[in-house]
């Protein structure tokens, strides 16, 4: 790089003269993000910042570059035009860029990282940077110290310290601990302190640092030790940092008490009596010394030996095991031997004075020999116990005993002496032969050794007894028993994979591996479930659903390890409880319901279905209306939906409610669902007359008039929709010179001239009209009275008013108009349902677009009749709009043939 850049600027000469080398240093924490400023170069080097330049002066900017994108270079950012420099993405870690053990720097070409400073808390960050153009040139080493945070928790090499003190340590005795926590942080941020949690009154911590800043943790012994009174503390040993919040870390330190020889040998008793018999045989058991010592290992050896004050005949007679403290005769009891000898024996223990205890044997003499016990064993004998397995027969033979008289002078019996299912009964016919044999089977869980004698006794009453142990051997004769035959859990559902549902417990009575019980599963347990053979710990693998299935019930085994091994059965059930973890569900998300109108209030217009798949109170559901509830109820616990008024289809044809299902969990859950009311039209409104406004108007007809001429209409409406909105005219009634003259359009409501007008027919006609719907199942309609004066002119008003107010006698038709409708109830009645509903609703629709169709077709027709009216100068009324009858009463209406 440093070739490229001599060639570009020119002569090696013309560089050295401008070069000079420039030296930054700058500190920053470890752990920052990106883009925080870490310096500006152009300002520390007090260079000139960029500015208006003559044209003629004009020089290249400045750049700043790394001479290497080392190492050093991707954490820093260098902006070439400003020289500031700033931090990258990559994160600096100081204990990670500069490892103080090694002292190495990591070079990266020009920039390095370098932790080679004498003191321990340096790094370094090392970047080289060019200054361009030529003019300003110049190498800058940039030198950036990387602060420590605390960032580090201390923490021990190993989890667990173990230390050994002397129970002897005197008072202030130091012992290092070894593996002491380490920080990868520096200085403060280091480890600075250690304590214990429990000191147990007689320890403490101290610390001492060494020169290369080291601090080592030491145990104080602040109180006296005794290993036979406590051998061990076990507490925490914890190091806290200097940093802000102090961070810790811990481990378990274990102080062991190591035993010294304190304490010495000690005989529970300082004299022994012993009685013994002259006769006794060799190796008699005589007495047994026994001394303890407190301490450990070979600080507590005894060694038993006789003092010298013992004489060496009572040492002959008498043998004294020095490891056991034993004492056997070992030589015969002759005539000439004392009848009482003081044995005084020592017992000793390294450096210790010798415990000390007396026994004193009292030898009684016998004048005859006792009778003799020969056993010959059937049953398996070892060091004079017996081995039977249980569950032998009745009298099973366990062994033959021999009952002499050494002398041979005395008459011997026997008897056997000691609880249990045992007999000894002669042995004909041999005499003092003797059988010892079982009267029942052997039980090992009710008793496991029996202890019997064989006493012999002669006529002069001495006797003697034969000491026998029957030892019972198990067998495997008993299963397992579960401590509960059915085992009833209950767990909530939804519960975590692998949950814990319970611990089984079997026990079996025999022993070693027959009582060994393991656990299995039944075949009828599902494949979800695990029982830990050898634990019995019940698990389910996966989550259950109550809603799925609430209750299971399965049997588990219990087996044991005999041949053939032995099982006993347990049933297990188990009850998902129940949580609140399904919402209330609607059967449809929108229900629509067909009332008609004018329904009573409170009455049922539907049912809304609702369920809720949860149990108890999760699975109660309260309903209620969220929109027009001023109008509309819900029963909560049927469902059932009222209105609380009458409702109108002319005020309102439908209705859309958004009901809301709340459970009764905690926390609740909800639902919704639409509901869509349609109004059923009935005919409750009968047509409206809208002209002629008054049955007192009347219309001038000239008797020019062209027959089929228009000459006036009556016009209705009907609020109701559908069949009951179509309307039909006829005339009922009829007064005048020739009333059938007039006739009107049972569609339209238009009334035409039908024949010529001659001179007799002068004079007013009156047409009473019905103006009728088609309800069902009876029509509604309206009259008007339509007077219409036939004249050339109107000359005397008065004279027509007069007429007006008088009452026609008119004779009323019944005939009803004819207008051709397609019946479509009859269609509906062999339809279904669904289909009759779908043609009400079309119905419905239909008669709203009728509606809107007349008005617009009433409005053409005034428009056209205002049009006719300026070009022909007839009078017309209009239909809408405020009328005033007295005009028009009193205005005649013309109607010209053209």
């Amino acid at each position: 790089h440093l070739l490229l850049f001599l060639l570009f600027v020119g002569p090696f000469n013309c560089f050295a003269s401008y070069s000079r080398a420039t030296e930054l240093f700058y500190s920053l924490n470890e752990g920052l993000p990106a883009g925080v400023l870490i310096g500006s170069l152009a300002r520390d080097l007090r260079l000139p910042t960029t500015g208006w330049q003559h044209p003629a002066s004009l020089q290249p900017p400045l750049s700043f570059t790394l001479a290497s994108h080392g190492l050093g270079g991707q954490y820093v950012q260098l902006d070439n035009c400003s020289g500031e420099l700033h931090t990258s993405a990559v994160e600096i870690d100081r204990e990670a860029l500069c490892v103080e053990s090694s002292g190495a720097t990591i070079l990266g070409g020009s920039a390095a990282v370098s932790s080679s400073s004498p003191s321990p808390e340096s790094c370094l960050l090392l970047l080289d940077v060019l200054v361009l153009p030529q003019k300003y040139f110049r190498l800058v080493k940039v030198k950036i110290a990387i602060r420590d945070i605390n960032d580090n928790a201390p923490h021990f090499p190993v989890p667990h310290i173990r230390l050994s003190v002397p129970e002897n340590a005197p008072v202030n005795t130091r012992l290092a601990i070894e593996h002491p926590a380490l920080d990868p942080d520096v200085g403060t941020n280091g480890v600075q302190t250690y304590r214990l949690q429990d000191n147990y009154g007689v320890f403490t911590l101290d610390v001492e640092e060494n020169e290369n800043g080291e601090r080592t943790p030491y145990l104080i012994v602040m109180g006296a030790l005794d290993r036979e009174t406590q051998d061990e503390y076990v507490t925490v040993i914890i190091a806290e940092d200097g940093g802000t919040p102090p961070l810790m870390g811990s481990a378990t330190l274990t102080i062991g008490i190591s035993d010294i020889n304190d304490n010495c040998p000690q005989f529970n008793d300082s004299q022994l009596n012993i009685t013994l018999y002259g006769n006794s045989s060799l190796g008699t058991h005589v007495a047994t010394v026994h001394a303890v010592d407190m301490d450990l290992g070979s600080n507590a050896q005894i060694t038993y030996s006789y003092s010298q004050k013992v004489p060496q005949p009572s040492r002959d007679l008498f043998h004294l095991n020095e490891s056991t403290g034993a004492i056997t005769l070992s030589t015969k009891i002759d005539g000439d031997s004392p009848r009482l000898h003081r044995l005084i024996i020592l017992g000793n223990g390294p450096g210790c004075i010798p415990a000390v205890i007396t026994v004193l044997v009292t030898i009684i003499k016998v004048m005859m020999r006792p009778p003799e016990v020969v056993p010959r064993f059937i049953a398996n004998e070892v060091e004079g116990v017996v081995y039977l397995k249980e569950l032998e027969p009745i009298n099973t033979p366990i062994a033959f005993f021999t009952i002499k008289d050494p002398d041979e002078k005395y008459k011997v019996s026997c008897y056997l002496d000691g609880d249990g299912p045992f007999r000894l009964s002669p042995y004909k016919p041999y005499n003092n032969e003797y059988l010892l044999e079982t009267t029942k089977p052997l039980d090992f869980e009710t008793q496991q050794l029996y202890e019997i004698s064989v006493v012999a006794w002669n006529s002069e009453g001495f006797h003697v007894s034969k000491v026998i142990k029957v030892q019972v051997l198990d067998d495997n004769d008993n299963s397992p028993v579960f401590s509960e035959q059915l085992i009833e859990l209950s767990i909530e559902e939804n519960n975590v994979p692998n949950a814990f549902l319970t611990k089984l417990h079997a026990t079996d009575a025999d022993s070693g591996e027959r009582g060994q019980v393991s656990y299995f599963l039944g075949p009828d347990a599902p494949s979800y479930f695990a029982l830990d053979k050898t634990t019995g710990v019940l698990t389910v693998s996966t989550q259950l659903d109550r809603e799925e299935k609430e209750k299971y019930r399965y049997t588990v085994k219990a087996v044991d390890s005999g041949f053939p091994p032995r099982e006993s059965i347990a049933t297990v059930t188990i009850t998902v409880l129940d949580k609140n973890d399904n919402s209330p569900r609607f059967i449809n998300k929108d229900f629509s319901f067909f009332v008609p109108e004018n329904f009573p209030g409170f009455g049922e217009i539907g049912v809304i279905s609702v369920t809720d798949a949860d149990a108890g109170q999760n699975g109660w559901v309260a309903l209620s209306v969220l929109n027009g509830s001023d109008i509309f109820v819900i029963d909560t616990g049927k469902g059932v939906l009222r209105a609380k008024v009458s409702l109108d289809r002319e005020q309102q044809s439908s209705y859309v409610l958004w009901i809301e299902a709340v459970d009764g969990g905690d926390p609740a859950l909800s639902s919704t669902a639409k509901i869509t009311i349609l109004l059923l039209d009935i005919n409750d409104n009968p047509p409206l007359v809208l002209f002629p406004q008054s049955n007192m108007s009347y219309l001038l007809v000239l008797p020019s008039t062209l027959p089929g001429s228009p000459i006036t209409e009556v016009y209705a409406v009907d609020k109701d929709a559908g069949m009951n909105a179509v309307i039909a005219y006829s005339i009922i009634g009829r007064r005048g010179p020739r009333p059938e003259s007039f006739r009107i359009d049972p569609k339209t409501g238009n009334i035409t001239l039908e024949e010529s007008l001659m001179q007799n027919d002068y004079g007013l006609y009156r047409l009473l009209v019905k103006v009728s719907d088609h309800g069902y199942p009876e029509p509604l309609h309206s009259t008007v009275m339509v007077n219409l004066f036939v004249n050339d002119t109107v000359s005397n008003e008065s004279y027509i008013e007069s007429l007006l107010r008088k009452e026609p006698d008119i004779s009323v038709e019944e005939k009803q108009p004819q207008i051709s409708i397609e019946p479509t109830h009859k269609k509906m009645e062999s339809a279904s349902c669904m289909p009759a509903l779908v043609a009400l609703s079309i119905i419905s629709l239909g008669s709203i677009a009728l509606v809107t169709g007349m008005g617009i077709y009433i409005c053409l027709r005034k428009g056209r009749k205002h049009h006719r009216a300026d070009e022909n100068l007839e009078v017309q009324i209009p239909l809408n709009g405020r009328i005033n009858l007295h005009m028009l009463e009193k205005k005649p209406m013309e109607i010209s043939n053209i």
